[in-house]
């Protein structure tokens, strides 16, 4: 979506987005993400006869998640902690594919998390042969903080404006990422303001009448 918004012709040197969570969230920081999408390549024969020769990318693809580090998934981090996060796998004996997403707020350790992906991926084209994992990884996104910090005065006249609503503001790093991240990157500035809900992009989703 954000990469069709014409910032020129909306002329203006900055925004913000209302796209966060609880009453009081204000937010100029958000993760760096990137997607990888895997391709294992296996060999299918009867398994009566597959001594030596079949292949299963199924269970390759397990072997490549085992090689990623446990305490980096979604369910293990909080605050500022990136995650490696398998968000989808399906396949057969004969090819599997594996979708993940990866999540940091700095830019070193995100780039560290690549790395550990592309070193799995090669470890295991070495054991099992040539482009038996195929990778694309892809760049989803940056943290905004370098392009709002230069310009903190729309967060404090965010903070201003939530003190003056008898609002608290809360700031602290985003857990995900929003358009105001790529509108920043496209030279509109563009910090978070919370909409009141709660439990976003799951069945556990609500906002109380409150907010």
């Amino acid at each position: 979506g954000a990469d069709f918004f014409d910032v020129a012709k909306f002329n203006a040197d900055y925004a913000y987005t209302v796209d966060g969570g609880p009453l009081g969230e204000l937010e100029y920081e958000n993760f760096n993400a990137a997607s990888a999408k895997l391709t294992i390549r296996g060999r299918n024969v009867h398994p009566g006869t597959a001594k030596n020769i079949m292949i299963n990318s199924m269970l390759i693809a397990m072997e490549f998640n085992s090689l990623l580090p446990l305490a980096e998934r979604p369910e293990y981090t909080e605050h500022y902690e990136g995650f490696i996060h398998l968000t989808d796998i399906r396949g057969d004996v004969e090819e599997t594919e594996l979708h993940y997403i990866i999540r940091d707020h700095s830019k070193e350790l995100f780039a560290q998390k690549k790395q550990v992906i592309q070193e799995a991926v090669n470890f295991l084209n070495i054991k099992y042969g040539p482009d038996t994992v195929e990778l694309q990884l892809t760049d989803s996104y940056y943290n905004m903080k370098e392009k709002i910090e230069p310009v903190f005065g729309i967060v404090e006249l965010a903070k201003k404006a939530m003190e003056e609503a008898e609002v608290t503001p809360k700031i602290a790093p985003i857990r995900g990422g929003t358009d105001g991240a790529r509108l920043s990157f496209m030279g509109l500035p563009c910090p978070n303001l919370f909409t009141g809900g709660h439990n976003f992009h799951g069945r556990f989703e609500y906002i109380p009448i409150d907010s």
